[in-house]
């Protein structure tokens, strides 16, 4: 579980979804160490990997939009087209570096448009592997004098099995060497595809297991294996495929379109099975908001964004994720 029994639970859980994102570049070591310090119950790292097989936090394993790899001229006949999750990507790729070539690359803003203030320390921060990120937790939890957890999104997972890179062997290894394994520490596993969290809890991982859902569309290990026969991201959270999930994993956690849409009744109907309930992302920008909440500036301009978190925490959500850490725990603590 994520807390132990001892420690009061809170509800709901706000977690840093890629640490801070708001205020500084994704991933990076001052994101994670500004989340923490404004109070977070736990940080986000997305985990995609190396030729070499080191896991490296980065939204996804194409990495033009979150750093400066195209700057790097030893790296220009490196880049290239491929099809990820069936979709066509045009870029540089995780799986095309060793992690000694990584590790000279530096973070950017994905989205500079909106987030001014953190594309100012673009370009300032090497990237971070998984084992980085747990260490700045673990450290933190210290510093803070509060239990401080990890929610780890696994990326890819098929697409990377498919390539000769299976994650959920380099997954085990990272947390069992960083002590992260063995439930001493609060760990949550998380994935848009059920079949590396079927793996993962087999290898005696000790987390809670969250289940990623879309709006829309189908998971890409479902689709792989079954067709168009694959259950949609939808029809999961009808009572009829939450009623599957039980046993299978300890919770979902759903776009926030989803909760935000008129007379849903998947958190009530997740609770009744057990099942807990998590949301993303909570972003108080006008481009991140539903159109009612928006306000007359521009698209990096805050709306009414306490309104539209007003809405999902009334659906009871058990963990949120914030990209502006403060405005979060200040919100869903208040």
């Amino acid at each position: 579980m994520f807390y132990a029994e001892s420690v009061p639970r809170k509800s709901p859980l706000v977690i840093g979804h890629r640490g801070a994102p708001g205020y500084r570049p994704e991933h990076s070591r001052s994101s994670y160490e500004l989340a923490l310090a404004m109070g977070v119950d736990a940080v986000e790292p997305d985990v995609v990997a190396t030729k070499d097989g080191v896991l490296v936090v980065r939204h996804e394993n194409e990495i033009s939009g979150t750093t400066d790899v195209a700057d790097h001229p030893e790296f220009a006949d490196r880049k290239t087209t491929k099809r990820v999750d069936g979709q066509a990507l045009t870029g540089w790729f995780t799986e095309d570096f060793t992690w000694d070539e990584l590790s000279t690359l530096r973070s950017r803003e994905r989205l500079p448009e909106v987030r001014l203030s953190s594309a100012s320390f673009s370009g300032s921060q090497a990237i971070l592997r998984l084992t980085d990120v747990l260490d700045i937790v673990r450290e933190g939890s210290v510093e803070h004098g509060r239990e401080i957890g990890v929610v780890l999104e696994v990326k890819h997972a098929t697409y990377f099995a498919s390539i000769g890179l299976d994650l959920a062997p380099l997954i085990e290894r990272e947390l069992r060497a960083a002590g992260w394994a063995d439930g001493e520490l609060p760990l949550i596993i998380e994935c848009f595809e059920s079949t590396i969290l079927k793996q993962l809890r087999s290898r005696g991982i000790s987390a809670s297991y969250i289940y990623l859902i879309e709006a829309s569309g189908r998971p890409y290990d479902l689709l792989v294996a079954q067709g168009k026969q694959a259950l949609t991201y939808k029809a999961t959270v009808t009572p009829q495929g939450l009623d599957a999930l039980v046993g299978q994993v300890d919770g979902i956690s759903v776009n926030k379109r989803m909760l935000l849409d008129p007379g849903n009744t998947i958190v009530p109907d997740a609770h009744e099975r057990g099942l807990q309930v998590f949301t993303w992302t909570c972003r108080p920008e006008n481009a991140f908001l539903a159109a009612e909440y928006r306000s007359s500036g521009g698209k990096n301009a805050y709306g009414d964004y306490e309104a539209e978190w007003g809405v999902i925490a009334r659906t009871g959500v058990d963990g949120v994720f914030v990209d502006h850490p403060d405005l979060g725990v200040g919100f869903f603590r208040s």
